[in-house]
């Protein structure tokens, strides 16, 4: 597979198997992953260590791409990304940059609002109260 966005949308469809190595299987040697604004992480190993920290954290990832455009070897996708633990559900919005090279994954740059992604995670918990409220009053009392 050479052609650039077709990379990045088998990169991003790994992310839904937990699977670092699936992932990085798409990445070059020599990859950059940031979360902006935090530092990136440089080297397909350290890559696959920070997936995989992540994916221990998590029971689901979802990749919902709603837009993707490519020139030459960077394409820009627009997305929503959503993470899954037990009933917890966050969805929230990510835009990304990816640069490929010899059909790698060079670069991959995300960016999201910090205070959306919150929101997101709050809105989640909030969700998982409310199924715990809603259990404990529906149970018969006595007996």
């Amino acid at each position: 597979m050479t052609d650039p966005s077709d990379v990045v949308v088998a990169m991003l469809r790994a992310t839904e198997t937990l699977d670092a190595a699936e992932v990085v299987r798409h990445m070059a040697e020599d990859v950059s992953w940031q979360n902006v604004p935090f530092p990136a992480a440089r080297g397909k190993k350290t890559v696959a260590r920070h997936l995989g920290l992540m994916n221990k954290a998590v029971t689901g990832v979802e990749v919902r791409i709603h837009h993707i455009a490519a020139n030459g070897g960077v394409v820009l996708t627009q997305r929503t990304d959503v993470i899954r633990r037990g009933g917890f559900e966050a969805a929230f919005w990510v835009c990304g940059t990816f640069v490929v090279k010899d059909g790698r994954v060079v670069l991959w740059r995300d960016y999201y609002d910090h205070a959306y992604v919150a929101g997101a995670f709050l809105k989640g918990l909030g969700k998982l109260a409310f199924q715990a409220l809603r259990k404990r009053v529906d149970q018969p009392v006595g007996r």
